[in-house]
């Protein structure tokens, strides 16, 4: 699986497949989702069958990555930009699991792939969006550099939007 980006402690990959249980396993914590607006999915054959036709990567050099611990190859969650073409925006999004939260990871695989963004894709913004009441997304987007730009409704719930330029990201 392609290695898309790595600091000294973990790396971004494609997810494929093979990430089934581990991203099943992820989306059943209510916790790691509760801000999110997803559903866990039904099954790890649910999980495997979304995978398989995820076509980000090929589509528009970008996508969730799996992110995965060096030392162990431990898959510590998800992250990565996703382009929106119907409304013409990326956004930077991350899940980690329940166990690896507090660690940096999430800041961590964040810059890898806002640096992805804006030094190989040479995208000029990315969009950052989270519940009002997840306090620890939020820290992780401004960590990142990102401002405030509005507020809106998403699946019922009261979200910031934020975003980042290419010539705000602290790198």
């Amino acid at each position: 699986m392609k290695i898309i980006a790595e600091s000294d402690r973990i790396y971004l990959r494609e997810t494929s497949e093979v990430d089934a249980e581990d991203f099943y396993n992820l989306n059943s914590d209510p916790e790691v989702i509760k801000y999110t607006g997803d559903d866990a999915f039904e099954g790890v054959e649910a999980t495997r069958d979304f995978l398989s036709k995820y076509d980000h990567f090929q589509k528009y050099k970008m996508g969730r990555w799996a992110v995965v611990l060096k030392e162990n190859e431990q898959i510590l969650g998800w992250c990565g930009l996703k382009f929106h073409p119907e409304e013409d925006f990326v956004d930077l999004g991350f899940r980690i699991f329940q166990d690896q939260w507090g660690k940096g990871y999430a800041t961590e695989a964040s810059k890898l792939s806002l640096d992805y963004g804006f030094q190989l894709l040479g995208l000029e913004s990315v969009v950052g969006r989270a519940d009002v009441r997840n306090e620890a997304s939020i820290r992780v987007l401004e960590k990142l550099g990102m401002k405030e730009k509005g507020r809106a409704k998403e699946h019922g719930a009261d979200i910031i939007i934020m975003d980042v330029d290419k010539y705000s990201f602290l790198f």
